[in-house]
C-alpha cells in the first residue's frame, strides 16, 4: 500500500493528489491507512521502499543548469566582449594570427572560470550537505538519528523542545507538547497539541491541534508521531509550490568586490584611453595610421591592454577560496552555514561562551577525597580509565593505592555501592560512557580508578532508599555473604553527619563526637569554597534480622563517617590554551553560565578569565536590577557571568555590541536562539544544541569545544587574509603591466609588449598563482594581531600604497629590461619586446612567492610551507619557457628573436621584485601585537 493514500506503491506521489485529511481520522485509522507500527516503526527495508516512492524528503528545488549554459555564462563578462571586439579587428586588419590567438585566449579564459565555478559549487554543496537537518525515527524497534530527507510516510518519530519537525505528521503521544507555528500559520503563541482529538475535516489549518508540520518547532515538551506526509505533499511544500525560488544572495565581501572590480574598470578604461591618445598623436592622427596600416595594431593594444589591467577572475577565485576555506573549518570542527559570517570572524572582538560542555568537559570528576587521616587529590579527568591518588602534603608526591589504605578503598566500595549509574565502554575505546546521573557516574569512575569494580555480582544490592531534596542522600543495602549486609550512604555533609557516631581511621571504627564533627564539617566546607560539589560516605553493619523498610529514619541511623568526595566539572584540557590565544589575538573571553557563581569564578580563574585576585561574577538576579545602560558599564568590565537565563545572555549581547564590539555567541537549548541570533556570529553546538539554534545560528561546532571557535577564528582571519593577498598580487601585476605601456607612451618608445603578448601575461601569471596564494596556510602570527575593524575596506590604504609600490617595481624591471635591450635601435626591438616580455612574466610569477606574507619572508613561512603555489609557478614558468622557445609559438606570440645569453639578463631583473620585497621585511619588521588585557594596539620593541 502507499503509505500516505492508501493506494499501492506504484503511485509515489498519489497522496499529494488527493491530500488525506488526518486530523478527521482516529488515530487507529492513520495507523491503519499508513501501515505503520506504532512501537517498532518501519522496517528498514520497507523505510528504504517508501523512500524511492514517495522521493526525498525535501521541498523541490529548481532543476540544475546544465553544464553548457554555465559555460556560455562565462562569455556574459564585459572583458570577453572586449577581446571579441579585440579578435574582430585583429581579423580586420588581415592579422589572423593575433585574431586566432585573442580567440584561443577567450576560450582558455572561459574555461578556467568555467572550472573555478563549478568547484566552488561542489564545495559549497558539500558543506550544505554537512549542515543539512536531521530527525529521530524509530526503525526496527530501535531509535535512530537520519538525515531529515531520508524520512518517508509511516515513519514513527520522536520530537523533543527545540526540534525541528521534518514532516507533516500526526501525534501519537504528546507530554506537553507545544508547537511554535508562526511560520506556518502566523500565529504568534506556541500552540498545545494534543493527540487525542479528532477534527472536522474542514478545520482550519492553525486549529489542526493533533497534528505536526513541517518547518515548526517544538517549543516545549516532548511526543512520538507518525509521518503522513513529506516534501512537497506536506503544507509548507503546498505553499513552496506557490512560489518562485530566489537565487542565493551574494556575500557583503561578494558585492564590495563586484563595487572594486567596477571602479577599477573605469581607471583603467581611462589610463588605456590616455595611451591609446599618446600613441595615435605620434602617429600623425588616425589618417596616418591608416595609410601605414599601424592603426589596427595601436587599437588591438590598447584593447588588450584594457583586458589585462582588469582583473577579471577575481570573483571567481574569491568565491572558491572561500569554499575551499570552509572546507578546511569542518576538518577543524566548525560548520560555517552562511558564507558572509567569515568576514565577520576576522573581526570579533569577544567571544561569550558557555560553561558547561564547550569550557568544560561536562563529565563531573572526583578532585579531592577526604578520609580520617589523609587528604587525596585524584588525577585523570572526565571518564578516563587512568588516575592515580596523591596524599595532599606539602612534598608528598608519593602514589597510595587504595588497598593499602583501608579507608580509601571503604570510602571507593562506597561510592561504587551506593548509586544508580552504570559505565559503559566508551565509544573510542579510551574511556568510559555513563549511564545516569554525571555525580553519580564520578564516584563510580573514582572507585575504578582505585581498583574497586563498578559491580560486583557476589555483592548484589537488596535494598535501595532514592534520594531526595528533603533527606539529602541516598543509601542502599548490600549483601556481602550469607549472614552479613551492609548499608551504604551518601548525601550532604550536614544531612549525612547529623546521623553519624563514629568515624572510620585506618580501618578502625572511632567515636565521633561533636568537635571532630565540626572539623569535618569546616573540611566540607573548605572544598565547596573551592567550587567543589561535596558529599559525605558512610556505612553500618545491617544485621541479619533486622527488617528492611521503607522508613528511612529506621535505616539510616547509627552511621559510621568514612570521608568526604569533593568533585567538579573539570575545564577541558585545550581551554585554557585557547582562553590564552584569544587574549593574544586581542579577544575578550567571556563565560556565561546558570550554574552557581563560586562554581563559574573558580572555573574562570583556573581557565584565567579573571585573575588570581579577582571575585568579580555578574548574577542574572543583580542583572535584572539594572537598566540597559548600567549594563553596558557592567559589560565592560565582566567576564564571568553566572545563574542567567537566555533573556540575560540577549541583554548581555546588545550592551556588548552598543560598546562597538564584534561579538560571537555560543548556545544550545531553544531559548538562546534569540541571543545566538541577535550576535554578529551566532554559534551553535553540534552535539547538544537543538534544531532550533543550529537554525539560527552562523557557526556549528561539531564538538562542542571552546577551542574550535577560537580554531575557526584563525581560519577566518586565514581565509580573509588570503583573499587580501591574491587581490594584492592581482592588482600589483596588472598595475605593472599598465605602467609599462604608459612609461613608453609617454617617452615617446615603441610598445614594450605586443597586444598578444599583454594577453597572455594576463592568462599565465593572473591564472593558477593567484588561486594557489588563496590555499595559503594561516600565519604563525595570525591570532596574534588584533581584530582586523568591522568596516575596513576591502583594500585599506596601507595595502593600497603596497599595491601601487609594488605595481612600480614591477614596471620599473620590464622597462629596465626593454632600455637595456633596445637602446634606440630599431633593429633591436624584437629582442627587447622578447626580453621584456620574459622579465614581465617572471618578474610577475616570482612575485607571487613575496605575496605570500606582508609580514615575513617565505624563509619565515618555511619556503615548502604552500607547495600549491611553487606548483603554480613552475607549471606557468614552463608555460612562458614553451611559447618563448618552442617554434611553433614563436610566431603565434611574435617572437621574432630566440633567446640565448640574455636568459641571464632576465633572471637577474625577474628576482628584483621579489628580493626588493622580502629585503624590506627584513630591514622593517612590522609585528604589532594586542594587549594582552585591552583591545588596543601596542606596539612591539622593534617597531617603536
Amino acid at each position: 500500500m502507499n503509505a500516505a493514500s492508501g493506494t499501492r506503491a506504484g503511485a509515489p506521489q498519489a497522496h499529494a493528489l488527493t491530500p488525506v485529511p488526518w486530523h478527521a481520522v482516529d488515530l487507529d485509522g492513520v495507523i491503519a491507512r499508513l501501515e505503520a507500527d506504532p512501537v517498532r516503526g518501519l522496517a528498514t527495508a520497507e523505510a528504504v521502499r517508501r523512500l524511492a516512492a514517495h522521493g526525498a524528503n525535501a521541498l523541490d528545488e529548481p532543476p540544475p543548469r546544465p553544464w553548457w549554459r554555465n559555460f556560455l555564462r562565462q562569455f556574459e563578462e564585459l572583458v570577453i566582449w572586449i577581446l571579441v571586439v579585440a579578435a574582430a579587428i585583429a581579423g580586420v586588419m588581415g592579422d589572423w594570427a593575433d585574431a586566432a590567438a585573442i580567440v584561443a585566449i577567450v576560450l582558455v579564459n572561459a574555461i578556467i572560470g568555467f572550472l573555478q565555478e563549478e568547484r566552488a559549487q561542489q564545495a559549497l554543496a558539500a558543506l550544505q550537505r554537512m549542515a543539512a537537518p536531521t530527525a529521530r525515527v524509530v526503525r526496527d524497534g530501535t531509535r535512530a538519528s537520519i538525515p531529515a530527507r531520508e524520512v518517508v510516510p509511516g515513519d514513527l518519530i520522536d520530537l523533543e523542545a527545540g526540534d525541528q519537525v521534518p514532516a507533516d505528521a500526526r501525534l501519537l503521544q504528546a507530554f506537553g507538547l507545544f508547537v511554535q507555528e508562526s511560520s506556518l500559520t502566523g500565529e504568534s503563541m506556541p500552540v498545545d497539541k494534543s493527540p487525542a482529538k479528532t477534527l472536522p475535516a474542514a478545520t482550519p489549518l492553525g486549529d489542526r491541534l493533533s497534528l505536526v508540520h513541517a518547518g515548526t518547532v517544538v517549543a516545549a515538551g516532548s511526543g512520538s508521531a507518525v509521518v503522513v506526509a513529506t516534501g512537497m505533499a506536506t503544507e509548507i511544500g503546498r505553499i513552496a509550490g506557490m512560489l518562485e525560488r530566489s537565487p542565493p544572495e551574494s556575500t557583503p565581501l561578494q558585492r564590495r568586490l563586484a563595487g572594486l572590480g567596477r571602479i577599477l574598470v573605469a581607471v583603467c578604461l581611462a589610463v588605456v584611453g590616455m595611451i591609446f591618445l599618446l600613441e595615435l598623436s605620434r602617429g600623425g592622427g588616425l589618417g596616418e595610421l591608416w595609410r601605414t596600416g599601424r592603426l589596427g595594431e595601436v587599437l588591438l593594444r590598447a584593447v588588450s591592454l584594457a583586458v589585462a589591467a582588469v582583473p577579471e577572475g577575481l570573483p571567481a577565485v574569491v568565491t572558491l577560496v572561500l569554499a575551499l576555506g570552509l572546507q578546511r573549518m569542518v576538518a577543524r570542527n566548525a560548520l560555517v552555514r552562511r558564507l558572509p559570517s567569515v568576514e565577520t570572524l576576522g573581526s570579533v572582538t569577544v567571544i561569550c561562551s558557555d560553561k558547561t560542555g564547550t569550557l568544560t568537559r561536562n563529565e563531573m570528576t572526583v578532585r579531592d577525597i577526604i578520609t580520617a587521616g589523609h587528604h587525596y587529590r585524584v588525577t585523570g579527568v572526565g571518564y578516563e580509565p587512568r588516575g592515580e591518588f596523591h596524599p595532599h602534603a606539602p612534598g608528598d608526591g608519593q602514589t597510595v593505592g587504595p588497598a593499602a589504605e583501608p579507608d580509601l578503598r571503604t570510602l571507593l566500595w562506597i561510592a561504587a555501592r551506593c548509586t544508580t549509574a552504570t559505565l559503559l565502554p566508551g565509544a573510542d575505546g579510551a574511556g568510559w560512557q555513563v549511564i545516569g546521573d554525571p555525580t553519580e557516574g564520578a564516584l563510580v569512575v573514582a572507585a575504578v580508578k582505585g581498583g574497586v569494580a563498578a559491580s560486583d555480582p557476589a555483592e548484589p544490592t537488596i535494598f535501595e532508599i532514592p534520594f531526595d531534596s528533603t533527606r539529602k542522600r541516598m543509601s542502599v543495602v548490600v549483601r556481602l555473604d550469607a549472614k552479613r549486609r551492609m548499608l551504604a550512604t551518601k548525601g550532604a555533609p550536614e544531612a549525612v553527619l547529623a546521623d553519624c557516631v563514629a568515624e572510620q581511621r585506618d580501618g578502625r571504627v572511632v567515636p565521633l563526637n561533636d568537635e571532630r564533627r565540626l572539623e569535618i564539617l569546616a573540611a566540607a566546607a573548605g572544598l565547596a569554597e573551592q567550587a567543589l560539589r561535596v558529599l559525605s560516605l558512610a556505612w553500618r553493619d545491617v544485621p541479619a534480622e533486622e527488617p528492611l523498610d521503607d522508613d528511612a529514619s529506621h535505616i539510616e541511623r547509627g552511621l559510621v563517617s568514612v570521608g568526604l568526595v569533593g568533585m567538579i566539572d573539570p575545564p577541558r584540557d585545550e581551554a585554557g590554551a585557547a582562553v590564552q590565544r584569544c587574549r593574544s589575538a586581542g579577544i575578550r573571553p567571556v563565560m556565561i553560565t546558570g550554574d552557581h557563581p563560586a562554581t563559574a569564578l573558580a572555573v574562570g580563574r583556573e581557565l584565567g578569565l579573571v585573575g588570581p585576585g579577582t571575585d568579580r561574577v555578574v548574577t542574572g538576579m543583580q542583572l535584572d536590577a539594572l537598566d540597559d545602560s548600567a549594563i553596558t558599564a557592567v559589560a565592560a568590565e565582566t567576564s564571568v557571568y553566572a545563574r542567567v537565563s537566555a533573556e540575560h545572555k540577549l541583554r548581555i549581547v546588545r550592551a556588548l555590541q552598543r560598546l562597538g564590539e564584534v561579538v560571537a555567541m555560543t548556545g544550545d537549548g531553544v531559548n538562546d536562539a534569540p541571543a545566538v541570533k541577535a550576535a554578529d556570529i551566532g554559534i551553535a553546538m553540534g552535539i547538544t544544541g537543538t534544531d532550533v539554534t543550529r537554525e539560527a545560528a552562523d557557526m556549528v561546532l561539531t564538538d562542542d569545544n571552546f577551542a574550535s571557535i577560537v580554531s575557526a577564528v584563525e581560519e577566518g582571519r586565514g581565509i580573509y587574509d588570503n583573499i587580501q593577498k591574491f587581490m594584492h598580487y592581482l592588482l600589483a601585476c596588472n598595475a605593472g603591466e599598465v605602467l609599462v605601456m604608459f612609461v613608453a607612451a609617454v617617452a615617446g618608445w615603441p610598445a614594450p609588449l605586443a597586444a598578444i603578448q599583454i594577453l597572455w601575461l594576463n592568462l599565465v601569471t593572473d591564472g593558477l598563482p593567484a588561486l594557489a596564494l588563496g590555499l595559503e596556510p594561516p600565519e604563525p602570527d595570525i591570532m596574534t594581531r588584533p581584530p582586523r575593524p568591522p568596516r575596513e575596506p576591502v583594500i585599506p590604504w596601507i595595502r593600497g600604497v603596497q599595491i601601487v609600490a609594488h605595481g612600480v617595481i614591477v614596471a620599473a624591471v620590464a622597462i629596465t629590461a626593454f632600455w637595456i635591450t633596445w637602446q634606440g635601435d630599431e633593429a633591436r626591438l624584437p629582442a627587447a619586446r622578447t626580453v621584456t616580455f620574459c622579465v614581465a612574466a617572471f618578474s610577475q610569477l616570482f612575485f607571487a612567492i613575496g605575496c605570500r606574507s606582508d609580514r615575513s619572508t617565505a624563509f619565515q613561512l618555511g619556503f615548502f610551507g604552500n607547495p600549491a603555489l611553487l606548483l603554480a609557478v613552475v607549471l606557468s614558468g614552463l608555460l612562458q619557457f614553451s611559447v618563448v622557445m618552442l617554434p611553433p609559438a614563436q610566431p603565434l606570440f611574435e617572437i621574432d628573436s630566440t633567446l640565448g645569453s640574455e636568459w641571464g639578463l632576465v633572471l637577474g631583473l625577474a628576482l628584483v621584485p621579489v628580493t626588493v620585497i622580502e629585503l624590506v621585511k627584513c630591514l622593517f619588521p612590522s609585528r604589532c601585537r594586542p594587549d594582552q588585557t585591552v583591545n588596543r594596539i601596542r606596539p612591539c620593541s622593534r617597531c617603536g
